[in-house]
């Protein structure tokens, strides 16, 4: 019997879990604009490295593999938790993709995809296939996988650029500041249509495996390229394109119909597209289709013109959301990622996966986004081109990928007792150990580049700078920038030449022109253009809401 008097401790994994989830988000809040706005950080690498430093290799308060108790008779408890924690990983990457990509949908404005159609196609389909067929080669070189079309297989997985970590430069002050705002759409686009175009290029690896590798018993070419013309490229694709303007359109028409009359609270109003996109999810996944592409389809035909981009364009739920799920699955990330087996495997030594892992990242995307960078008028020059064909992160959609193809190993390659085909023994080792690696190297490459390169650039200006204060007497300038570790601060004047020793505006900073005088950033709120845009009246809202921009009075919510 237990002892009444004693202190009722639970030490469940669930209340640790989110006590640590908690402070975790808690802390990172106090700080998320110094990190992200002034020492250009990703959430996604404070929140892997913080899932390493607290999971199984570090501090253990995240431990996945107790998550996955398993009670299945005839499997052992290591495969029945690698089975479940596949399951879970698939999953919550699932999730997070569609609740991303219908959010990136709906940030492209009016018709983007009909009117960008041609520099969007270069990007979909010349430059994914080189991205594919250099990653392939570059796999099938240093991992000496037994046939090549392992190597198209490792290599469909991590074509598509991610558009969780593409978030990094097309948002924040370094976006606003040195992208243009065509760019950035052209980015959100590239990223949130190529991650649904990624089943076309890792299929045909697969089925090519399945009726034509060397274990294959039955089938050949020609019933490999039927299942993937039908079944991937109909089925999967072409439905999951349809599917998703349909319901788009459909639940954009909704919302609007019963605004018209006053049926929708605000809230209601704000979360229609986290609803859209779980639905979208939830039913193509019911399905089989492609519901990553129906995501980012549904959420571009729910603001094909404009009409809730602009309406939601001041609100924070959208972003919020997308923070705490971006915190949440890199933190799962990087407590999951099979850190031992980077350096103990069979199929790859360390001192080749990392001369792979450079070599992914320089050559996968670069040289044919430089090549092909005079046929897109969003991309202006060298610089650009560079630019933007160093940063295609590999990231949730790598993951989303690895888990589909150990999926069809099992389904389809394995036996009764899920033993593996004999030449199929080792691809799901090497789909493991590769695509996890590169996801690594991409969230700490791409994640410290931004940082590490404003670093670069300031501090040779910066010694210059302190030089030519030193020899002049230690007088400091108005306008000279000094440098510290953790921000850039400017010591500036007004256009009176009076000394301004906090500029700030309302959150946003003001910059400094070569002469000293104060500039403001662009502020973070309604484009000029949208300015006088009529929004919505909330019942539920104050009256002063009801009067237009331009000072005239709303008889109804919609104009």
């Amino acid at each position: 019997m237990a002892n009444i008097w004693a202190v009722p401790l639970a030490l469940s994994n669930f209340n640790i879990v989110v006590a640590f989830l908690g402070g975790f988000i808690s802390l990172f809040g106090l700080v998320s604009y110094l990190l992200k706005e002034n020492y250009y950080l990703s959430e996604a690498l404070i929140s892997l490295l913080i899932g390493v430093a607290f999971g199984p290799h570090g501090a253990n308060f995240i431990r996945p593999d107790a998550y996955t108790e398993c009670t299945t008779s005839g499997v052992t408890d290591v495969e029945c938790a690698d089975k479940r924690l596949g399951d879970i990983t698939l999953n919550f990457s699932r999730l997070v993709l569609g609740v991303q990509l219908v959010l990136a949908g709906i940030q492209l404005p009016s018709k983007y995809l009909w009117r960008e159609h041609k520099p969007l196609g270069l990007l979909l389909g010349p430059g994914m296939a080189f991205m594919w067929i250099a990653t392939s080669l570059l796999v099938w070189g240093f991992a000496g996988t037994p046939s090549f079309l392992h190597a198209l297989a490792v290599g469909a997985c991590v074509t598509p650029t991610d558009p969780v970590l593409s978030a990094v430069i097309v948002k924040g002050k370094f976006a606003d500041h040195n992208i243009p705002k065509e760019l950035q759409n052209l980015i959100v686009a590239e990223s949130g249509a190529n991650d649904g175009l990624g089943y076309p290029f890792l299929f045909f690896a697969l089925y090519l495996i399945k009726f034509v590798g060397s274990g294959a018993t039955s089938g050949g070419g020609g019933e490999a390229m039927g299942l993937w013309f039908t079944y991937t490229w109909a089925y999967t694709i072409l439905l999951s394109i349809i599917y998703g303007a349909v319901v788009g359109v459909l639940a954009k028409e909704l919302l609007r119909w019963a605004v018209k009359r006053n049926y929708v609270d605000r809230e209601s109003f704000l979360v229609s597209a986290i609803s859209l996109a779980l639905f979208v999810l939830g039913t193509c996944g019911l399905i089989g289709t492609d519901d990553v592409l129906a995501c980012f389809i549904a959420g571009n035909a729910f603001t094909w013109d404009d009409w809730f981009r602009l309406e939601t364009l001041d609100d924070s739920l959208q972003p919020t959301v997308d923070m705490l799920l971006n915190v949440t699955i890199f933190l799962w990330y990087g407590a999951y990622i099979p850190w031992t087996e980077f350096r103990h495997n069979t199929v790859i030594p360390i001192y080749r996966l990392i001369p792979l892992g450079i070599a992914v990242l320089l050559v996968r995307r670069l040289p044919w986004i430089w090549g092909m960078h005079r046929w897109i008028h969003q991309i202006t020059g060298t610089h650009q081109a560079l630019f933007v064909g160093f940063f295609g992160p590999i990231g949730v959609s790598a993951v989303f990928y690895l888990f589909i193809t150990l999926e069809f190993i099992e389904k389809f390659m394995s036996d009764e007792d899920g033993n593996p085909r004999s030449d199929v023994k080792e691809l799901g080792a090497t789909v493991r150990i590769v695509v996890w690696f590169l996801v690594v190297c991409s969230v700490v490459v791409h994640g410290l580049s931004i940082p590490l390169g404003k670093i670069g650039y300031l501090a040779p200006r910066t010694i210059s700078r302190v030089l030519t204060e030193n020899s002049n007497g230690g007088n400091v300038y108005y306008g000279t920038a000094i440098t510290t570790m953790s921000r850039w601060f400017s010591v500036a004047k007004d256009s009176e030449g009076q000394p301004v020793n906090n500029p700030a505006v309302l959150g946003s900073v003001i910059r400094t022109n070569n002469d000293g005088t104060l500039d403001p950033a662009r502020p973070r709120s309604t484009p000029p253009s949208d300015a006088n845009t009529p929004r919505i009246v909330w019942q539920d809202l104050e009256p002063i809401r009801r009067v237009r921009t331009d000072g005239s009075r709303r008889s109804n919510p919609l104009p």
